[in-house]
């Protein structure tokens, strides 16, 4: 009996391990049958985005170097000991649970007509789930411990709470201080059950012996599909911890923008400012500032609604916080009729203010805000990237930041990729989707308009008045 008991013991051990540890295959490779399995899943979801697959090759690369980067990242995160961290290795396990529990819903309701997810677990079902804790007799309790029962449900329950609110407040610095309500609690908890009882089935279901070959191929088609979904999900769940890391990396600061502009003089804007100093003071020697900003401002706003009319570079009832930060400063500091006496530089360029009212105006709320009226001038300092004659002109501080981080960024994934070789095949086959299924699925996809009564005892209805659309909230102005 005791040699029984103990292999017993070694065997919940094993089972135990394999239980709590959640998948624990490297995340260093996709096979070709995973590639073909996930695009024939992804294709009944959307299937013009097979057709645009098949077509285009840049898409195909594009796709697979997205993957070697999700499980570099991955591999990246295991390698520096995250799935070592407790709540790390129990979200992992949550998944596993949470993409079973879905795609069997998915799989044995999907003909019952639209419902929420988990919709048709019955609350007597969930009320026997947490009853299960009660009515365990010492054999129930027995293997419990050994690794063959089915667990402390609440306790359970309370480790997947507080690993979800731990990885809240992790990724939110700001809900450190948050308390879940007792309301949410309840929520999470019966979240929690229905998942349970739906990854439990699942499982069942997999493992036991099928009368057909035909069930035994569907059930084996969901092990392989919801062990890849496992996988990648919980790939993508890693990486963005390995992400967090390494974006410090990738940052670009104003001094390293500095440099770069220094070292390619044919960016300096120079000329330009030469420019906005000319008409600088042309404006504080009297000459008319409407003019002059219709005739050389560069600031797109200087048009009217129609596109085309000058505005004489107005900008009229500004509320403070509208515009840029330095724009701003510098116009208040200014009396009405005064110019700036210095260029104001921001990221769009040379700006020539004039401020010509200070008040109040009340807003849309009633309220009373302090406004102002300005004429404004800018010299714009935008470039196009030298190196990509097709890229739009931008201005030159930006479109040096956007150099330095794809530059950084391709160099921190190719050292990432580096220490975390991967195998991601790249002749996998695109499934063929015809114009025929794509038209099937638009129109499946396309919500139904619900008819109208149009001769209800009253007559037709009289048509809706039209609501006028709420004013956009507009833009800072550059």
């Amino acid at each position: 009996m005791l040699v029984v008991v103990l292999l017993a013991i070694g065997a919940g051990l094993v089972a135990w391990k394999q239980k709590v540890g959640g998948h624990t295959e490297p995340m260093n490779r996709i096979t070709k049958e995973e590639i073909e399995l996930l695009l024939e899943n992804a294709g009944k979801v959307n299937p013009m985005l097979l057709k645009r697959l098949a077509e285009s090759p840049e898409m195909k690369k594009q796709q697979i170097d997205n993957l070697k980067q999700l499980l570099a990242l991955a591999s990246e995160a295991r390698k520096e000991g995250a799935t070592n961290e407790l709540h790390i290795q129990n979200e992992l396990k949550n998944i596993r649970a949470e993409i079973t529990a879905t795609s069997y819903d998915k799989e044995i309701n999907k003909d019952k007509g639209p419902m929420p997810p988990f919709g048709y677990i019955t609350e007597e079902q969930t009320t026997a789930y947490w009853a299960e804790d009660q009515n365990k007799n010492w054999w129930g309790s027995f293997k419990d411990k050994i690794g063959f029962g089915t667990g402390n449900h609440e306790a359970d329950f309370q480790k997947f709470l507080d690993t979800k609110i731990k990885l809240i407040k992790e990724g939110n610095p700001q809900m450190a201080e948050r308390e879940i309500s007792e309301e949410e609690k309840k929520q999470a908890r019966d979240f929690f059950g229905k998942i349970q009882i739906y990854e439990r089935e699942a499982n069942v279901e997999v493992d036991k012996s099928h009368p057909s070959q035909e069930e035994k191929d569907k059930w084996n088609k969901f092990k392989r599909t919801t062990d890849l979904q496992v996988k990648l999900q919980q790939a993508q769940f890693l990486a963005g911890i390995a992400s967090k890391k390494l974006t410090d990396k990738m940052k670009v600061t104003d001094e390293d923008i500095a440099k770069y502009i220094a070292e390619h003089p044919e960016l300096d804007p120079k000329e330009k400012r030469t420019k906005a100093e000319e008409l600088l003071n042309r404006a504080k020697g009297g000459e008319d500032f409407a003019k002059l900003a219709d005739e050389f401002s560069e600031d797109p706003g200087n048009k009217g609604p129609d596109g085309k009319s000058p505005q004489g570079g107005l900008y009229k009832d500004v509320a403070k916080g509208k515009m840029v930060a330095p724009f701003e400063t510098a116009a208040l500091a200014l009396e009405p009729g005064q110019i700036s006496p210095d260029l104001v530089e921001t990221d769009f360029g040379y700006h020539i203010i004039k401020l010509e009212r200070k008040g109040e105006k009340r807003g849309e709320d009633g309220k009373l805000a302090d406004t102002y009226d300005a004429r404004h001038i800018l010299i714009s300092n935008s470039v196009q990237d030298p190196e990509d004659p097709m890229s739009r002109p931008q201005p030159v501080k930006e479109m040096v930041r956007a150099k330095l981080e794809a530059s950084k960024e391709k160099e921190v994934l190719d050292e990432l990729l580096a220490r975390n070789p991967v195998e991601v095949p790249e002749d996998f086959n695109v499934p063929a989707v015809s114009d025929e299924e794509i038209q099937q699925m638009m129109q499946k996809q396309r919500p139904q308009m619900p008819q109208p009564d149009m001769e209800g005892p009253d007559g037709p209805p009289a048509p809706e008045s039209k609501k006028p659309e709420p004013k956009k909230p507009e833009p800072k102005k550059k």
